[in-house]
Parts: structure tokens; sequence; C-alpha cells
């Protein structure tokens, strides 16, 4: 019997737009309705999150950051955390800047950015069909190194680093491992998403990788909460489609890989839905009814 079931959002749940099909809403509802505890773990920031929580309705947990914290939407308080220090966000700063490669800064409320670009750029098209307290906070900014070092009273989960030339993109990764206690995210393939310009549609597509606080993880941080719930390992389904869902997958009771997952992630999976498109969590929820009801 499955107790908690944890949902990746970007190429999960949310489909190529950025949006939750209803079927997707609907299968969450019959599962919540029986007592199953929905936990989206995401890469995003706490407030982007909070707000696809709160689209979906009755979640209690958000893990977000990949792992970087725990929020409880009940109590509105942070019940885990492992950020990263701001002095390692300056020097990872450093090394972007110097190596003129694309990133961006993720707190817990808002996405930190030079331009609308890459991952930056398809939260804005995400934004253009949400109401103003639903939008993902982006903040443009012309110096991020100094904009960080004067920020007070603003946590960082993460850095997202990305450049669609695959040398540029793995030259400064090795620079970045060579920082002490953070994680590098190793992504080996393209991120591909699309966005509405008028009436064409335009695929977005890039090499990125992500950093986070030293053993920083999507597993990590549902293994605690799965702790504080005394819910066992076996009862834990996962459901996800990139590297930083690997962990969850390989260790829940049952690990689910969407259609449109890379090839690895579909290796390590006990089970492989639909793709995001085809409302894969919906397939995963519903062909698991019995065994999580």
């Amino acid at each position: 019997m499955y107790k908690l079931v944890a949902i990746d959002l970007d190429g999960t749940l949310l489909n190529s737009y950025g949006q939750v099909s209803e079927s997707n809403k609907e299968s969450i509802k019959v599962a919540q309705d029986n007592g199953v505890e929905i936990v989206l773990a995401s890469g995003r920031s706490t407030n982007s999150v909070k707000n696809i929580a709160n689209e979906i309705g009755d979640c209690k947990y958000i893990i977000c950051g990949n792992g970087s914290l725990i929020y409880d939407l009940q109590k509105e308080e942070i019940i885990y955390d492992k950020f990263i220090e701001k002095s390692k966000a300056l020097q990872i700063i450093k090394i972007c800047e110097q190596n003129s490669i694309y990133y961006n800064v993720y707190t817990e409320n808002m996405v930190i950015a030079k331009t609308l670009s890459n991952n930056v750029l398809f939260y804005h098209q995400e934004n253009a069909n949400k109401p103003e307290n639903k939008k993902t906070k982006i903040n443009l900014v012309d110096n991020i190194y100094e904009y960080v070092e004067k920020l007070e009273n603003e946590n960082i989960l993460k850095f997202t680093i990305s450049d669609t030339s695959s040398i540029i993109f793995n030259s400064i990764i090795k620079k970045l491992r060579a920082i002490k206690k953070i994680d590098v995210l190793d992504v080996a393939h393209m991120s591909r998403k699309i966005i509405k310009s008028g009436t064409e549609e335009v695929s977005l597509e890039y090499y990125y990788t992500e950093i986070t606080c030293e053993d920083v993880d999507k597993w990590n941080a549902i293994e605690w909460l799965a702790d504080k719930l005394n819910i066992q390992k076996e009862e834990i389904m996962a459901i996800g489609d990139n590297v930083n869902d690997k962990l969850m997958i390989e260790n829940a009771g049952i690990g689910v890989a969407m259609g449109n997952s890379a090839p690895y992630i579909k290796e390590i999976a006990d089970k492989v839905v639909a793709s995001n498109n085809e409302d894969g969590v919906a397939e995963a929820l519903s062909q698991r009814g019995q065994a999580i009801l």
C-alpha cells in the first residue's frame, strides 16, 4: 500500500506548456481522498511550487530546489533546509561571469537572472497565462554578483547553468566542480521545452546543470519527510523524468519514469508511463490505484 507519492513538476506533472491537465488533477484528487500524501518535488523556487500546489489543492508538503527545503503548506513554514552559503554562491557567480555563460540564482521567492533566456524565458512565457499572485517571480538585474552580495533575508536554493553549446557548457562544469561543499548535477542531455510566439510554437533547447548545497537531493528530503510521517520506504511512489529524479526513482518502493524521460532514467524505473503531454502521472496513479488505495 502506497502512502506517499512524490511527483516532479517540469517534464512530469506539467506538460510542455507548463500546465497541469485536468486528468492529472482528477487522479491526484482521488489519491488524496483515499489518504495518500501527494508531495510535489521540484527544482523550482518555493513560491513557484506553492502556486502549483495550491492549484492542485490539499497538498500538505512541497519539496523545492531539488531537495534544498521542505515547506509545510498548512503551517506556512520551512521544516527542513540545506541552503547554499552566500560565500559559495558568490564563487559560483564569479566563475559564470568570467566564462560568459548563462546562469540563474534560485531563492525561496524568485529567480534572479540578467536576461530572459532558456529556462527563465520558459517561466516568463508560463507567467503570461497566470494571475499576478500565481506567477513565478523573475528578477532581472544588471549585476547579479552585487545583487546577491547585498541580499538579506533571502535563502539561496540552487543555481541553473545553461548554454546551447556543449563545448562551452562542459568546460565550465569542470571549473564549477572544483568548488567545495556544493553538488553539480551531472546532466548528459539537452533540455527541451516549448513556448508560444504568436501563433507559432518555438522549441527551447539547451544544455544545463543545477548546483545545490552538498548532499542535497529530492530523495534525501523525501526520506526525511517519510520518517517524520512514519512512512516506510516501501510505501513511497516516486514519479519523475530527469537526472534530478534519479535517486528518488531508484530508492522509492516503486519508481515511475515518464515516457519523455531520458533512456537512462527509464532503465532504472520499475514502470514507464505515457509522456507529460499524455497524462503520464494520471496513468501512474490509476494503474497502481489498487496498490495505492
